[in-house]
């Protein structure tokens, strides 16, 4: 067991900051992002959860815009193009899998 922000943290982009766990199938993060932040767009072969717990962040999904609020969620296909603005900011939880490599540190 233990703190999620114990974990080294990992700058995805500026502004974008997370702290992620891996098990054998799939990687769990805790996701902090600074009002203005963006990620840009792109896919990758995990499926993936975004779960917002604070916030609201602007997201194009597979060409359809999509603002996620407090308590929203959406699953992200494998290989479906994202991208995502922080209109304020915001805390989220990202679930993926399979495991993320690139996210190992």
């Amino acid at each position: 067991m233990a703190l999620i922000k114990n974990i080294k943290p990992k700058e995805l982009v500026p502004g974008i900051t997370g702290y992620y766990c891996h098990g054998k199938e799939m990687t769990f993060g805790y996701v902090e992002l600074k009002k203005g932040s963006i990620v840009p767009m792109h896919n990758h072969v995990q499926e993936q959860i975004t779960y917002i717990i604070e916030g609201e962040l602007d997201m194009v999904i597979g060409g359809e815009a999509c603002l996620l609020t407090n308590g929203m969620y959406h699953v992200i296909g494998s290989n479906i193009p994202h991208s995502a603005i922080a209109k304020t900011d915001c805390k989220v939880i990202d679930a993926f899998s399979p495991v993320r490599e690139d996210y190992k540190t």
